[in-house]
């Protein structure tokens, strides 16, 4: 199977599961926030896992998930593990209620969905899995628009654009006379949250007029269709769709930067680097299907996050990584 098949380029529709399961494990029915799980000892010695594990939240971060799940499978090919695309807000929803073992996110909880956790008394650890560059996109006839500065893109953007800003021209007078058609992510999309606050100065404050979707190939075909089209979403969907779109290089003050694996590393893509994270419950770790495709995950996160295109840990992000997940396992006993 190639990386490209690997990335489910198809997944960020807010409906799609991804069911990892061997066609010789049969159905398991094993609950997502509690049940048995069996092992069998296989003729090489090794524990062999039964079980299911349940993830969903961001559309960003779900292809990376679903990559790790399936080298997983691999390995423990009678665990099941799915993965949905609910959104980073709908993600902690479903799992602040119990629905889910693991919440993908785009940006780091938010207090209320902490306290929704804390109501239900579901324990939890933060783990950095990877690193994006939030990529700018134009289409690609567009000649004008090689580098924008965030003031640019809060002129597009902002509150007070709505109904105002609907031409090229109104952003930069240099910029031709051309209808501006906005693309970018639903509101319970993490990728949304981040964009927003780094951008318009505050979180979820953004212009209403624009056409957003949970799915980034919705806006994939809606800035590619139209030449005065530009939208926002992770780097690796750009890197699928580099053959259709045209990457926005942005200036924060310190000059032009392309969005890149090495300037997301180095901090010198700004402010549009982020961090990327899964958010595993405490109670799901205590079962031995979970703990077992979180060690992988932790384990081959270079492999997982290379395999799928995104931005790798440096070494002391990696190590923190498997800190982390250390304590979480002793947490959960």
């Amino acid at each position: 199977m190639t990386s490209g098949q690997r990335r489910l380029s198809a997944v960020a529709t807010a409906a799609l599961v991804v069911s990892l399961a061997a066609a010789c494990g049969g159905t398991n029915t094993t609950p997502p926030a509690g049940g048995d799980s069996t092992s069998a000892a296989s003729e090489g010695g090794t524990a062999e896992l039964s079980g299911q594990v349940k993830a969903d939240g961001s559309s960003t971060v779900a292809p990376l998930t679903s990559a790790a799940a399936e080298f997983f499978a691999e390995t423990q090919p009678k665990i099941n593990v799915t993965v949905g695309t609910s959104g980073t807000g709908g993600g902690f929803e479903k799992f602040c209620n119990g629905e889910t073992d693991i919440s993908d996110a785009s940006r780091p909880i938010k207090d209320e969905e902490k306290a929704a956790c804390d109501a239900k008394s579901i324990a939890f650890s933060e783990l950095t899995v990877a690193t994006d560059a939030l990529t700018v996109v134009v289409n690609k006839e567009n000649t004008w628009a090689t580098c924008l500065t965030t003031e640019q893109l809060k002129k597009m953007w902002e509150p007070a654009a709505e109904g105002k800003i609907t031409n090229w021209n109104q952003v930069d007078a240099k910029f031709p006379d051309e209808p501006l058609k906005l693309f970018g992510a639903g509101t319970d999309s993490g990728t949304f949250d981040y964009f927003t606050d780094e951008i318009n100065g505050e979180e979820g404050a953004s212009r209403k007029d624009y056409s957003p979707s949970e799915d980034d190939n919705v806006t994939v075909q809606g800035v590619s269709g139209s030449k005065g089209g530009v939208g926002y979403f992770g780097f690796t969907y750009f890197e699928e769709n580099a053959d259709k779109l045209k990457a926005v290089e942005i200036d924060s003050g310190d000059g032009c930067v392309a969005p890149s694996v090495e300037a997301a590393q180095a901090g010198k893509y700004t402010p549009l680097s982020r961090p990327l994270f899964i958010y595993p419950s405490v109670a799901a770790v205590k079962r031995p299907e979970v703990a077992a495709f979180l060690q992988y995950y932790v384990d081959n996160a270079h492999k997982i996050v290379t395999d799928a295109k995104f931005i790798p840990l440096n070494a002391e992000q990696e190590s923190k990584l498997k800190s982390d997940f250390a304590a979480l396992k002793t947490q959960a006993g």
